[in-house]
This record gives C-alpha cells, sequence and structure tokens, in this order.
C-alpha cells in the first residue's frame, strides 16, 4: 500500500480522530465531575483509563493515517506499537475486573470482552499493513468502530454506575 491509496482514507480519518477526541474529553470530564466517587469504585478507573486509551489509540491512527506520503507499513507497524501500549492498560483492567467480588462471572466476560474486542481488529490490520498485505484498512476500521461503540457504552455504563 503507497500513501496516494492511503490518501483514499483521508474523510474517514479525519471524521475518527474528531469523534474520538470528543469522546475522550467527554469521558475525562464526566469523570472529573466526580472523581472521588470513579477513585472509590473497584473497577471504573482501570477500565476508564483503558477507555481513554482505546479513543486516544483510534486519534493517533487517524492522525498518522492523515500524514502526508506516510507508506502503509509506517501505519502498520505504528498501530501495532500504540495497540501493544493499549493492551498493557487493558491486561491491567482485565486484572482489576477479574478480583471484582462484586461481580457476577457473566459481568466479567462481558466487562473484558468489551474491553478487548476493539484491540484484535488494530492488530490484525496493523499486522496486514507492515506486512504490504491487503486489507489492513478495513480491518483498523473496524478497530475504530468497536472503538467508538464500547467506548460510548462504556462511558455510559460508568456514569450510571457512578450515579448509584
Amino acid at each position: 500500500m503507497d500513501a496516494l491509496e492511503l490518501a483514499d482514507w483521508s474523510d474517514f480519518f479525519v471524521a475518527t480522530v474528531g469523534a474520538a477526541a470528543a469522546f475522550a474529553g467527554l469521558l475525562i470530564v464526566a469523570m472529573s465531575v466526580n472523581i472521588s466517587v470513579v477513585l472509590a469504585a473497584p473497577t471504573i478507573p482501570a477500565r476508564a483509563a483503558a477507555t481513554i486509551g482505546l479513543f486516544v489509540l483510534v486519534i493517533v491512527v487517524g492522525a498518522i493515517g492523515l500524514m502526508p506520503d506516510v507508506a502503509g507499513s509506517v501505519l502498520g507497524w505504528i498501530v501495532l506499537a500504540s495497540t501493544v501500549v493499549l493492551c498493557v492498560f487493558q491486561v491491567n483492567a482485565t486484572r482489576v475486573v477479574a478480583r471484582d467480588t462484586h461481580t457476577s462471572a457473566l459481568q466479567k466476560t462481558v466487562k473484558n470482552v468489551a474491553g478487548a474486542a476493539p484491540l484484535a481488529p488494530f492488530l490484525v490490520g496493523g499486522a496486514l499493513l507492515a506486512a504490504g498485505l491487503g486489507g489492513g484498512l478495513y480491518w483498523i476500521a473496524a478497530g475504530m468502530i468497536l472503538g467508538f461503540v464500547f467506548g460510548v457504552i462504556f462511558a455510559w455504563v460508568t456514569l450510571v454506575e457512578v450515579l448509584r
């Protein structure tokens, strides 16, 4: 994939960067309003860090995708490296959720799958781009879209849980 093909995705990247920045900012502001309650919750801080990290991943990937003359393989390696960093946050969130004694096994599974689901398409897409194979941008787009879906769900659940 060359930079010219990547340019075909510029509108998608512009839209996702703007939306991810808005969602990350709203989540941070919403949490800061009730920060003492958020910090007292057993799983919310770790899950929030992973969710904010997910929005940052979308911003980074979209911003790099918008850079002029960036090669697809470069974007692929950046996606892989950035996703690995985010995996550290998600693994921490998974460990915190697993230790929560107030959550059923089904709820733990749902929380952990929702946190990890967007990461797989980023890893597949990044690997395909880094290897110079086709289809990588579609996988990354799927990761971005899943990131929005699960990120917004987490934000909503967090706001509801905090105010209970």
